[in-house]
């Protein structure tokens, strides 16, 4: 079975729909239904920063649906390529989203994204936009 990544972006515009009315997200995820959903623990701690509690059920009912990827060494390892090749190019992207990029190339796994520029940046880095 096929799996997918998400980013925070995608977290968070899932959330929004939901209080709109289904859009990007929504609809992108009933088309992989098929795919394994995996969460960088990083984009688990970014999104957790916008609720009070992390057993507020809105959290808990976006993050229920993923499979958390920890930080591991090889993650590590990965990062710190991507950080040495992006500086050598002069186009570094934000911290924690170096870290949801090292952790999808680690898992070799597409990341859905809306931010298909900033993300294009990381070499080996497979994306999808929803």
């Amino acid at each position: 079975m096929e799996g997918l990544i998400f980013d925070t972006t995608f977290l968070i515009d899932f959330q929004r729909e939901r209080k709109r009315g289904r859009a990007g997200a929504h609809a992108f995820l009933e088309q992989n239904r098929a795919c394994l959903a995996y969460l960088p623990m990083v984009a688990y701690g970014e999104f957790a920063e916008g609720f009070s509690s992390l057993s507020d059920r809105r959290f808990l009912s976006v993050v229920g649906a993923f499979e958390l990827c920890p930080v591991t060494t090889k993650v590590a390892e990965v990062y710190s390529r991507i950080c040495f090749d992006l500086r050598a190019k002069g186009g570094l992207i934000g911290n924690n989203d170096l870290w949801i990029a090292a952790t999808a190339v680690e898992i070799n796994l597409p990341l859905v994204t809306r931010n298909l520029d900033h993300f294009s940046r990381v070499d080996g880095l497979a994306l999808k936009a929803y």
